[in-house]
């Protein structure tokens, strides 16, 4: 199955990305975790606030599978304390500015609304094993019962 380069049983590329609150994340620091990594194209947008309360909503339940939710997209820390702060977010939300982790991940694309093409971040959410490998790629995410299918699935490799 190939997804924007990257395969389920792949080893999740590392990253070390600035995070809300003025932290440090990488992905190697949490070997051990299985973690969710999911991208987002922007804060305070709809879909976006949608996706982040559902899985900040879900995370004791993700907890108790030993796994770590990561959000991430080219905002800046500073926006994403304030999207925090506004939706009583519980989950860490990385910065990605120069996108080049969004690179890596394969979900910086060409995207188009209303006949005009940009490029932007396809929502795209990567489930990581404790061991570091890819165990499930959804991309093209569609918010409603999103998070809840990620945990389904979480729970059916634990």
């Amino acid at each position: 199955m190939s997804n924007g380069g990257l395969h389920i049983a792949e080893q999740a590329p590392d990253f070390t990305l600035p995070t809300d609150g003025g932290g440090e994340i990488s992905l190697s620091s949490l070997r051990g975790n299985m973690v969710v990594l999911y991208f987002y194209p922007k804060d305070m947008t709809p879909g976006c606030t949608t996706q982040a309360i559902s899985f900040s909503a879900l995370k004791k339940d993700f907890a108790a599978l030993g796994a770590i939710i990561i959000g991430m997209s080219k905002d800046t820390t500073n926006r994403h304390d304030k999207f925090i702060a506004k939706h009583d977010l519980n989950i860490t939300l990385a910065s990605d500015v120069d996108g080049k982790t969004s690179e890596t991940y394969g979900v910086w694309v060409l995207k188009k609304l209303y006949g005009r093409e940009y490029m932007g971040i396809e929502r795209s959410t990567f489930l990581i094993g404790a061991d570091g490998k890819i165990l499930n790629i959804w991309r093209k995410v569609r918010v409603k019962d999103h998070a809840e299918a990620v945990l389904a699935f979480a729970k059916s490799v634990t």
